[in-house]
């Protein structure tokens, strides 16, 4: 009598395992188009980063002179396994384009349909048009000075606010020199001479890397800020004693009449407060320098005015003023090289998730930086400041 078996015999001999497929991983089309944005000399990916990112088996396509101004040559790019375009529509082509200055409309226009755009959003300087045309394209917009890691640290704000207050003290102490008509002196604490008075307004990063620098130059320094935690977490961070205080106007002036060099470095929620009135500048010193690193934000001090790269001083009151907004730039290598240390692992997560939608399905992080999702605004910030309809990125990607 024969036993019906739901098996066939091959059915019960050993079999090979199956495993689950992981998911394909994406290769990425990665575009560096040069910057056509006035003094941005920055780029977003060193060769060196070029480099890790085809090892990987992704794909970059490189702007002839993208890396100039930041003294990384076509040749390394080229060595480093990029292709080197001489059409900027081909760089803007890539299904991930890599900015430091937000594109224009005209170089919108370049970019695919559904295409990924990671750049800096500076959402002062821009207008609703730019929006638009975003939408209309359907683009994925992620905002490097959004993106907000698990810390709750902007990673890429907070290196170039690194670079910002360092620059500040260096670019304050080329002003003193009698070679840029400062009143002759050197920064810094030599025997027998008084030392350099600095005061800082504002106790964040920037004001912390001013006043490390300061401090290390062996400057006494002062530093003003309205939040008792950030002057405290200042001190235990420098791990010495300095001279702290809340602002107060009284306190703040007799400071600033004593100071060879002030550092603004004070950011408001929509406009840096101004701290210093018109009225505490004229009791400056003659030939103090102010270096007011809030400027792109309107600046603390009552005196500043917007001054650019090429004509960065200028004097009020016998006061000699840096407003230069955008500081990293000066210091383009460092500021390309900082940023780009950042973006790589990013774009490599995106690669091994199988693309930008799986990553951010799983990282915060790059949820956090986004504003713009397939043509959705994904940003209260800027649907309230342009008066735009929002949607909730979370509700988008489940």
């Amino acid at each position: 009598m024969s036993h019906y078996s739901p098996f066939s015999k091959a059915d019960l001999l050993p079999q090979e395992e199956m495993l689950e497929i992981k998911k394909q991983k994406g290769e990425l089309l990665i575009g560096l188009p040069k910057e056509t944005f006035t003094e941005e000399k920055r780029v977003c990916l060193t060769p060196d980063a070029v480099g890790a990112l085809v090892a990987h088996g992704h794909r970059v396509v490189v702007e002839t002179g993208a890396g100039n101004n930041a003294n990384f040559t076509d040749s390394e790019y080229s060595e480093a396994g990029a292709k080197i375009s001489y059409d900027p529509k081909e760089a803007f082509g890539c299904n991930i384009i890599l900015k430091v200055a937000p594109p224009t409309e005209n170089e919108i226009e370049y970019i695919n349909p559904q295409s990924v755009l990671i750049s800096a959003l500076q959402l002062k300087t821009q207008t609703k048009k730019y929006f638009e045309c975003l939408a209309k394209k359907r683009i994925t917009a992620v905002a490097f000075d959004y993106i907000k890691d698990e810390h709750g640290v902007y990673p890429i704000v907070k290196s170039l606010s690194e670079i910002a207050g360092t620059a500040a003290i260096l670019i304050a102490g080329e002003l003193m020199s009698g070679v840029s008509k400062g009143n002759g002196l050197l920064f810094g604490n030599i025997g027998g001479v008084a030392p350099t008075d600095v005061v800082i307004l504002g106790a964040g990063t920037v004001g912390e890397y001013a006043a490390r620098s300061a401090i290390g130059m062996g400057a006494r320094v002062k530093v003003f800020d309205n939040s008792i935690t950030k002057l405290r977490k200042l001190q235990h961070a420098l791990n010495m004693p300095i001279y702290t205080s809340t602002i107060q106007p009284k306190t703040l002036s007799k400071a600033l009449m004593r100071c060879d060099v002030a550092i603004g470095a004070i950011r408001g929620k929509n406009r840096s407060p101004v701290i210093v009135s018109e009225e505490m500048i004229e009791q400056m010193k003659e030939g103090a320098v102010i270096v007011d690193v809030s400027i792109d934000r309107g600046g603390c001090f009552e005196s500043s005015m917007l001054t650019s790269h090429s004509k960065p001083t200028f004097q009020k009151h016998g006061v000699i003023h840096y407003c230069v907004p955008n500081i990293p730039s000066r210091y383009a290598r460092t500021a390309s090289v900082s940023i780009s240390n950042i973006f790589t692992p990013y774009l490599l997560e995106i690669a091994e998730e199988g693309g930008f939608e799986n990553a951010a399905r799983f990282d915060k992080t790059l949820r956090n930086g986004m504003y713009f999702y397939h043509g959705i605004l994904t940003n209260r910030t800027v649907a309230d400041w342009f008066d735009l309809p929002f949607r909730d990125i979370n509700l988008l990607i489940i």
